[in-house]
């Protein structure tokens, strides 16, 4: 028996429960937990806020741990070897997707913590096209928010149209913000935080940052244009206007990446977008291997709140208040 953190239906409470520990199947493996992070995402399946969710459901799509059992050989991956699996939970490799190899777009995709149960717990099941190498060097603990926020904000910087040199903005120094720092810092970007008051100030310089911006006393986007122009602007922070009045803030040619889930419409003048041929996107993709990687090596980590598995019902409730000192991880064992 396993001791696992499930919800048993839209909007009920997290509960403590003891279930059989699964076996793995053909391409799947058998993961003993160490590490899981508490993601905003979760809310997805807390709050029941995907179509056709199946309860109850252990979510968690944060995951660090060791491959227990092979549910069939693999030349690639071997029992006992640390692992991690993020929101991408699995392809189908059938489907026009797939064979485009975009599987992130996959028709029948698994979503670890949401189609599938997750990393609250001692024990999951994982598909082997998930699976993510964790490098050496790596504590379990640091290596779990890397696997979405971390995967989110390198993606987003990396595969953007900034290089090294270029001005990058990070709007919002939370959960996401303070790893998107670093790495904007790492890659070589010149660096502004904005951030509403001055409490994160010396936090953001401490961490790289070559300017701050106090978004409740300047505007904000005539700031970066006295800078010369944001060639991106990375918004980590969920308050819609706030991130509409950043467009002008942008050079010619720049991107507004949004990688946080806003719930309100933004209302933007697409004159401000034509007159420097300006974009606004939305990014959630990202090679996990890529930002563990890159963490492995550069020396960037999350700044993290560790609970013990019993405790998910506070951590959740810490981070969704925006209480929990930048990313919540709950530890479950080894490592």
């Amino acid at each position: 028996m396993m001791k696992a953190v499930q919800i048993s239906s839209p909007g009920s409470d997290f509960e403590v429960v003891h279930r059989e520990i699964p076996q793995p199947k053909e391409n799947e493996v058998l993961i003993k937990v160490e590490a899981c992070g508490v993601c905003h995402g979760d809310a997805v399946v807390k709050e029941g806020r995907f179509p056709g969710l199946r309860y109850p459901r252990i979510p968690g799509h944060e995951v660090v741990g060791l491959i227990h059992r092979m549910g069939s050989a693999s030349k690639h991956w071997k029992v006992g070897q640390r692992v991690g699996v993020g929101w991408h939970g699995g392809h189908c490799l059938q489907c026009p997707a797939c064979r485009s190899g975009e599987f992130g777009a996959c028709e029948d995709a698994l979503t670890t913590g949401i189609t599938t149960d997750g990393g609250y717990a001692e024990y999951m099941i994982a598909r082997i096209e998930a699976l993510a190498a964790i490098p050496e060097g790596l504590d379990p603990v640091e290596a779990a928010p890397l696997l979405c926020a971390g995967r989110t904000t390198f993606g987003a910087l990396e595969s953007s149209a900034a290089r090294g040199g270029d001005l990058v903005a990070i709007h919002g120094l939370g959960g996401l913000g303070h790893l998107a720092l670093q790495f904007a810092v790492k890659l070589g970007f010149e660096t502004a935080v904005l951030s509403r008051g001055t409490e994160k100030e010396a936090l953001a310089r401490k961490m790289g940052a070559h300017h701050f911006i106090d978004t409740s006393t300047t505007n904000a986007a005539e700031e970066l244009m006295n800078l010369g122009g944001a060639k991106v602007i990375l918004c980590t922070a969920p308050n819609s206007k706030a991130i509409s009045e950043l467009v002008n803030g942008l050079c010619k040619d720049g991107q507004l990446i949004i990688v946080t889930y806003v719930n309100e419409p933004m209302q933007l003048s697409l004159a401000d977008l034509m007159r420097c041929s300006r974009t606004i996107s939305g990014w959630v993709g990202g090679a996990p291997e890529d930002a563990l990687r890159f963490s492995a090596i550069t020396g960037v980590r999350p700044m993290v709140e560790v609970f013990p598995l019993e405790q998910a019902a506070l951590a959740y409730g810490k981070m969704m208040s925006g209480k929990v000192h930048f990313r919540a991880v709950l530890k479950i064992g080894g490592g």
